[in-house]
């Protein structure tokens, strides 16, 4: 489970570092997994000693190739739901996003150290009927196993296509964590 739990998270970081140029329309939401998996690992390769010798700076990775591609309002108000959402105070949501942030930002830095090449396959992009959302469907082979599906779900906000969910082995990052909050407020 820890291992399924460490290629979801890597694959995740994979999904959402290229930035889409406003000016020229967005690229397709496929297009946009596909080059920043091919920017992600290029950099993973390019500083593996450098990781490997001061874990810390995979966060400044994170950050500047990751974390800008995320739509951390939508899903903070997803994972809180209406009700919660509303009834927090203005700074309450703020400290809400921040954190929810820095857990993501944590969590996905470390799966990213454990990066092992494993290849993913780019199976295809479908649009949610009745909503702004469009699906990404990939899957990440795994030695000796069967390969792991993993679903981006990603909507256009300020003209790039932002994340707002992942779903690994039909199990949903928003939902899980809606779940796991919901039980604490």
């Amino acid at each position: 489970m820890k291992y399924q739990l460490s290629c979801f998270l890597f694959c995740m970081l994979l999904t959402v570092g290229v930035s889409v140029k406003a000016a020229t329309g967005p690229k397709p939401p496929i297009e946009v997994v596909q080059e920043t998996a091919t920017q992600v690992i290029e950099r993973i390769r390019g500083e593996k000693q450098s990781l490997e010798e001061n874990p810390d700076s995979v966060y400044g990775l994170v950050d500047e190739l990751i974390i800008p591609h995320f739509d951390f309002i939508s899903m903070s108000k997803w994972v809180l739901g209406k009700k919660h959402w509303t009834e927090a105070s203005k700074e309450q949501q703020t400290q809400f996003i921040e954190q929810f942030k820095t857990l993501l930002v944590r969590t996905y830095a470390k799966a990213l150290l454990q990066y092992s090449e494993q290849k993913i396959n780019y199976l295809s992009e479908k649009a949610t009927k009745k909503s702004n959302l469009v699906e990404i469907l990939t899957e990440v082979e795994q030695d000796g196993s069967d390969p792991i599906p993993i679903n981006y779900r990603m909507h256009i906000s300020g003209g790039n296509w932002r994340v707002v969910d992942v779903v690994v082995n039909g199990a949903s990052l928003v939902r899980t964590y809606r779940g796991e909050f919901s039980s604490h407020i």
